[in-house]
């Protein structure tokens, strides 16, 4: 299961195809927007097919052990860095456990056990509750705006809640663990503000994959059954797509974007990839995309963009 694709094809395939997209940034900075979206959205409903054979644990260590590596090797293909100062691990090393670790543990089970697409727009809730995060611990003044924001991505949460309920076995834990992704990854946000590394973000995010999934690989160990097998093939290309190119080209792609076009343009992705999340689960699994699912999905979206919009 450890023998996943050479990393060396990976890697000519990244620096060439990211850096084709930073050149096309300032002519079509919403095209790579969109490529982001559908690398992003169509992952959530994979999950459920990766776990067929294997574990959430082994699942997810072998992403971030795989994207974490590409990452660092794309980063020296290109001339990067992958050095961190000493002083920089404490928090580099501290945030990446309170959002990569909970957030692809939670994020995983909550696509299982709820539609993914729902599952997608409770975990990108996370801009709301990073505004809340911000005012309750720095002290930041919350604008009109920002109290609009959370209030409407509030109403859209409820919706999904008041819909599913009753309608999935395991529906409380689940979007229970949707909204703990969330909160996850808005809390290693706010870490990262608080105690920054001053590091290009691909580098960041290599080390922080790798931080978090040798301690997964170790409690895949462990909670393992220790009888070893081969998956299928099918199993095996679908972990291997999700860790090359959702977690691995799709980081190095947001990055590229992140730094070759206008912050609230980039911004507008926690948007996209719920809506492109929710579109795929109802084409692929048949989940319910009803007038409802609808509504908390444009109210998570108007409550983003208030909250993401350039003054």
């Amino acid at each position: 299961m450890r023998a996943a694709p050479s990393f060396t094809g990976f890697n000519v395939l990244s620096t060439e195809t990211v850096d084709a997209c930073g050149r096309a940034a300032g002519r079509a900075p919403l095209l790579l927007i969109a490529m982001l979206t559908v690398v992003w959205g169509t992952n959530w409903t994979l999950f459920a097919m990766a776990l067929q054979e294997v574990s959430v644990w082994t699942f997810r260590a072998i992403n971030l052990m795989g994207a974490g590596l590409a990452l660092l090797t794309w980063c020296r293909c290109t001339g990067r860095s992958v050095r961190v100062p000493r002083k920089y691990w404490l928090p580099l090393v501290g945030a990446a456990f309170v959002y990569l670790g909970i957030w692809n543990i939670a994020s995983t089970y909550a696509a299982v056990m709820i539609p993914s697409g729902q599952a997608a727009i409770l975990g990108f809730t996370m801009p709301l509750w990073a505004v809340l995060g911000s005012r309750i611990f720095f002290g930041e003044r919350m604008e009109r705006r920002s109290v609009m924001a959370v209030s409407i991505g509030g109403v859209g949460v409820l919706l999904l809640v008041a819909k599913g309920w009753r309608a999935y076995a395991e529906a409380s834990l689940g979007f229970g663990l949707g909204l703990l992704a969330g909160l996850a990854w808005a809390a290693g946000t706010l870490l990262l503000k608080r105690w920054p590394v001053p590091l290009h973000g691909a580098v960041v995010a290599g080390w922080q994959m790798l931080c978090v999934g040798v301690p997964f690989a170790f409690v895949a160990l462990v909670k393992g059954t220790h009888q070893w097998f081969m998956p299928s093939g099918t199993t095996i290309l679908v972990i291997a797509y999700i860790t090359l190119v959702p977690m691995a080209f799709g980081t190095a792609l947001w990055f590229t974007i992140v730094n070759r076009v206008p912050t609230h343009v980039a911004a507008l992705s926690p948007v996209l990839v719920p809506v492109a999340a929710i579109l795929t689960g109802n084409v692929v699994n048949g989940e319910p995309l009803g007038l409802l699912e609808c509504s908390a999905m444009a109210c998570c979206a108007v409550g983003l963009l208030l909250n993401l919009r350039r003054r």
